[in-house]
């Protein structure tokens, strides 16, 4: 397989995302960070504009520091509603943090990271428990009973060793089309860039994996119901100072079927979570706030009422670096689709001849 792949990180075993109301404009008043989500509202008048009126948002937005620095989509069961860490227990996160820093190499297959412990001491951010923000547990909440027995019975070589036959036996992460949305817009252990640009009308969110997503602006028309797409019909519009992005129509199934057009992506990350399914009436709603020079507030509920048995909610911080490079993802289904199934047939090829050699 050929990709273009950043160094994964010494401390960033687990893909995490999190809540952030944090900004580095001197003088200005952080919103309050409790155990539910805090209103996302700019901290002052004062943020930039494009020159045709609209709040800046351009740049390059990588969250690949939520992700090392663990930062989990969940809240540990023992937490609670506890929405920070205590003090001795940022005090760890922090000492792996500077333990991972002092690692970093650029030598092949080396590690570590660069950053990520003052990154945590300068916002809030890094004292959170999770991404998710409500339900007020920091979890996400129980399945509908259809979509649990679909859970179960999803296919995926991320899980098991389930005969490769074909490409419907394969989930769309694993062909190379995408992660599933919105997990698009969430941290994974690596390429985590996000870059976006503003022109009249439109707002273009360019992702390091899966390619870019084009936004119109204002009160435009949803497609048909029948019209699907891997990352929905996504339509935007302003309140206020923030940008609220409407996604629905986004294809959905499971990954149970053996029928390769019903098969859905699925829509948070993490290996574990592939075979998720989607109903049709999935929707989800993102809220982009700049807070500060260098800091978006980000807020995405996900509500699949065929799914979960409630809405759930995440806020994260996306935090500008205009040092990020974002590569080519050169994942394409030619180089991972050919080696699963010929890899699969091979396997028992040989199985048989071993039995039958007994």
């Amino acid at each position: 397989m050929i990709r273009i792949l950043r160094l994964i990180p010494v401390c960033c075993a687990v893909s995490a995302v999190t809540f952030v109301v944090a900004n580095d404009r001197a003088g200005a008043q952080s919103p309050p960070v409790g155990a539910t989500a805090a209103p996302l509202v700019a901290p002052d008048s004062d943020m930039p504009k494009t020159p045709w009126g609209d709040p800046d948002l351009r740049g390059t937005w990588p969250l690949q520091n939520i992700n090392d620095a663990r930062i989990r989509l969940e809240r540990p069961a023992e937490m609670g509603t506890r929405a920070e860490l205590t003090d001795k227990e940022f005090a760890e996160r922090l000492r792996e943090a500077e333990i991972s820093d002092a690692a970093y190499t650029v030598e092949l297959r080396g590690g570590g990271t660069t950053g990520l412990a003052d990154w945590l001491r300068a916002t809030p951010f890094g004292r959170r428990t999770s991404l998710i923000v409500r339900p007020a547990d920091g979890r996400l909440p129980p399945l509908t009973p259809q979509a649990a027995e679909l859970y179960a019975k999803g296919r995926s070589t991320w899980r098991s060793v389930d005969v490769v036959n074909w490409i419907s036996d394969l989930d769309p992460f694993e062909r190379c089309i995408t992660r599933g949305f919105p997990a698009v817009m969430l941290p994974q252990p690596y390429n985590n860039g996000i870059r976006v640009f503003q022109s009249p009308g439109y707002v273009v969110l360019q992702l390091e994996t899966f390619g870019a997503r084009v936004i119109p602006l204002g009160r435009t028309e949803p497609w048909p119901s029948q019209m699907r797409a891997w990352h929905g019909n996504s339509r935007g519009h302003w309140e206020g100072d923030t940008l609220v992005i409407e996604t629905t129509n986004i294809v959905s199934g499971d990954s149970a079927t053996t029928d390769l057009a019903k098969r859905a992506a699925g829509p948070i990350p993490g290996r574990e979570n592939a075979t998720l399914p989607v109903g049709p009436e999935a929707k989800v709603t993102e809220r982009l706030t700049r807070t500060g020079r260098d800091t978006i507030a980000y807020r995405m509920t996900y509500d699949d009422p065929a799914v979960f048995t409630a809405p759930w909610t995440a806020d994260l911080q996306w935090t500008r670096d205009e040092s990020y490079t974002i590569f080519e993802y050169a994942c394409h289904e030619r180089n991972t689709v050919t080696e699963a199934i010929t890899g699969s047939r091979a396997k028992r090829r040989t199985d048989a001849a071993a039995v039958a050699g007994n």
